[in-house]
């Protein structure tokens, strides 16, 4: 007998309606003169554009090549804005990558909130992460297996002057658990030009102390980077240095995606007697 109540008592709980969680309502509306937006419906559907009207339940997106879209709320999976520009009436994405050339850092800042994840040569992953507009902290370990004290640097960042096209930065590398040593750089970059076409310079002192006093040590050092966007998916980058004994030359190319970017390039020693070269090869995904 229990056990004839106990089964109609699941049968009455499982034939009983259940309760959905509600589906949180998506924002639709004409956006601010100039912005772009990114819409995806529930079929997969994507378009880049804008909306350009709302009645009831239904809105008109405008896509980038002219193309106007009756669609219905209900189907819409996201919308939201997208950063970039049009070129012959196909969108570019920005740069998912604006505050770094290969290694070195721009005169860009993170927004607050935003973040990134990237690997240096495969084996030297960082992660940044904006505080403000202009602050940001970042660090990393390379991918060493084994070690019991592991080194590690933080990156902190302070954007000091922005201005329509040039911006200015100070930062320091700074570096933890290299045997004995303190070391890092100190420095402050300047980047002017556009999103897609820019020049960085940048000036620092590479500072090294053993924990031995008075055995000091230090160099100052010149970066000198651009960036060129030359297609939809594709930027050139150099980044050079000039330091006491010394100086590094490097190129290559950025591809870009929506929210990947992926360095290849080459970097060679200045001032050696025959060419030497090392590959470049950078991952970064912003969040």
């Amino acid at each position: 007998m229990t056990g004839l109540m106990l089964a109609s008592l699941l049968v009455a709980l499982s034939a009983s309606p259940q309760q959905s969680s509600p589906q949180p309502t998506i924002l639709i509306a004409v956006p601010a003169e100039g912005e772009t937006q990114q819409l995806e419906l529930k079929d997969g559907t994507r378009a880049i554009g804008r909306v350009e009207s709302v009645t009831g339940e239904r809105f008109t997106f405008r896509t980038v090549s002219g193309v106007a879209m009756e669609v219905d709320r209900a189907m819409v999976q996201a919308i939201g804005p997208v950063t970039g520009r049009v070129v012959n009436g196909e969108f570019w994405t920005a740069d998912p990558n604006p505050t770094r050339l290969f290694f070195a850092p721009t005169g860009r800042s993170l927004k607050r909130g935003e973040s990134y994840f990237g690997v240096y040569e495969i084996l030297l992953p960082f992660v940044q992460y904006g505080i403000t507009d202009r602050i940001s902290i970042g660090g990393g370990t390379p991918l060493i297996f084994g070690s019991n004290d592991l080194p590690f640097w933080v990156t902190p960042k302070v954007q000091i002057y922005k201005a329509r096209s040039t911006e200015v930065s100070l930062g320091v590398l700074h570096f933890f658990n290299v045997g004995d040593y303190n070391l890092g750089i100190a420095y402050g970059v300047v980047t002017t030009g556009s999103a897609d076409s820019a020049f960085t310079v940048g000036a620092g002192y590479a500072y090294e102390r053993s924990g031995e006093e008075g055995d000091d040590g230090g160099s100052p050092l010149l970066m000198v980077g651009a960036e060129h966007r030359v297609g939809r998916r594709i930027k050139l980058v150099t980044e050079n240095y000039l330091f006491r004994d010394g100086g590094l030359a490097s190129g290559g190319l950025r591809f870009l995606g929506e929210r990947l970017s992926v360095d290849l390039g080459l970097v060679s020693p200045i001032g050696v007697g025959e060419f030497v070269a090392a590959p470049i090869i950078n991952f970064v995904w912003k969040f």
